[in-house]
Parts: C-alpha cells; structure tokens; sequence
C-alpha cells in the first residue's frame, strides 16, 4: 500500500485542507500484507474521524492500511475538524466541502472510481453520523456507508453536557432546538427518501452495549426497520465508546462492503 498526507486548497471552505490517503500497490513483499490492485481506477472508502480527532487517527489507532491492502480498496481520511461535516452555522461549509469537492478533489490527485458501485462512506461518533448524513443526502453518490458507534440521534444529544458542548453545537446547527425533523437529522432525512421511492445506500450501522450513544442507536435501528431500508445493525456485549472495538469492527465494515471478492 501507498500512504500519502496531501493538503490543498478548498474553494468551498476558503482554507487549506488535510487528508490522508492509502492506495492500493500490487506487492508480494510486504511482510504480512498481500498487495491487491483491482484495475486502473480503484474503489474508494471515505473514512471519517470522530469530534475529538482529527484526519490522522484512523492511521495512528488501526491497522486500517493493512487490513484494506488486500481489497485493492483505496482509503481517503479527511480532516472535517469540530464540523459535524455539516454547513456550519457559525463556520465553514464543510457539508459543501463534502459534497462537491473531496471526492473531485482527490480524483484529480489520483486514479480512482467514479461509479457509485465503488464508492462507500465510513465513520466512527461524530463521523458515524457524518457518513450517514453524506450518504443520505448524496445517495446517488454511494453505494454503501456504515456508522461506528455514531452519534446518529443527533437531536437528542445537541442539547446537553456543559456549555463548551453547547457553544460547539451551536456553532455548527444554530438552534440546536430545532434538529429534530430538519435538514441535518437523519430520521427525517431517510423518511423523506423513502416516502419518494429513493434508491438508498445499504447501510451497516453498530454499537457497543456500554456506549453512552447506545439509545440513540437503537432508536435509529427500529427506525430504518420500520421504513424497511437496507440496513444492518448489530450491538455487541460488552464495548463502550473505545478504539478497541472501532479497530475491530472496521474490519467487520470492510468484509461487509459490497465489493467483489
């Protein structure tokens, strides 16, 4: 595998910005990986980083380089700071940044799919809610996105904890009082899709039993259940919000993708 950090100007964001990038190298030396490269262009996860991280953690807490190096699987990482990878209220519009430019972006850097058969979204918390919020608002774009222990109810956890928390959310939704039901919630985000017969993403979505987000999973699960969406849930005994469980279950989201083995 090939591992880059690359930083470039955003036209959307007005500043510079960081993503890492592992793509994939037809190897047999590598002690303990298998090189794979699937053709000219390759298939691409978009890995996001949780609310007190950065572009760099999925690198420096997994062995993500080597558990995709089999897959010929290209994996971009990219910094969406305290964003929520939405249009900020009070900041950036890291959801336009999103949407139109990082994928773009790292295209004209480097060969990878522009089929929505190959390309997949992927986060843990703060990110887990990102890919959904990006895969759902973006479906035509994605073929698949799982969310990690994500803070997908995220109307019922903006209001709460100390005033930081509250300074912070206000700064990306405004009125954090009015989520619910709006255009950065993803209970009515997906019930609007499906009401209109929208092709949607499979969606893969976990949680660990002693995870303070595990209501706000469950509530999201029965929902997708209820609206018959093509989602897969599972929780598991035992793990709190922690990047034991996260390194492990980025290798269960990997098998799940729908990539031809």
């Amino acid at each position: 595998m090939a591992f880059l950090e690359c930083r470039f100007f955003s036209e959307s964001l007005g500043l510079s910005c960081s993503m890492n990038v592992i793509l994939p190298q037809a190897t047999r030396g590598q002690i303990g990986m298998k090189g794979r490269v699937r053709g000219k262009k390759h298939p691409v996860l978009v890995l996001l980083h949780g609310m007190s991280d950065d572009h760099t953690i999925w690198a420096r807490r997994t062995s993500i380089e080597r558990y995709a190096a089999d897959l010929g699987l290209a994996v971009i990482m990219p910094a969406g700071n305290l964003s929520w990878y939405q249009d900020m209220a009070s900041g950036p519009k890291y959801a336009t940044f999103f949407r139109e430019e990082l994928l773009e972006t790292a295209r004209s850097f480097f060969p990878l799919s522009e089929r929505r058969q190959d390309n997949f979204i992927a986060g843990l918390s703060m990110g887990g809610y990102g890919a959904l919020y990006l895969a759902l608002t973006q479906p035509e774009k994605y073929a698949a996105a799982a969310s990690l222990s994500g803070a997908v109810d995220v109307a019922n956890i903006a209001d709460g904890r100390d005033e930081h928390w509250r300074t912070v959310m206000r700064s990306v939704f405004g009125d954090f009082t009015k989520i619910g039901g709006g255009a950065s919630d993803l209970f009515a985000i997906s019930r609007k899709l499906v009401r209109a017969g929208v092709k949607l993403p499979a969606i893969y979505s976990c949680c660990g039993t002693e995870d303070h987000l595990l209501l706000g999973n469950r509530r999201f699960a029965a929902h997708a259940t209820k609206l018959k969406m093509p989602f897969t849930y599972e929780e598991h005994e035992g793990f709190g919000h922690s990047w034991d469980y996260w390194d492990q279950q980025i290798q269960r989201v990997l098998q799940w993708l729908p990539l031809k083995r």
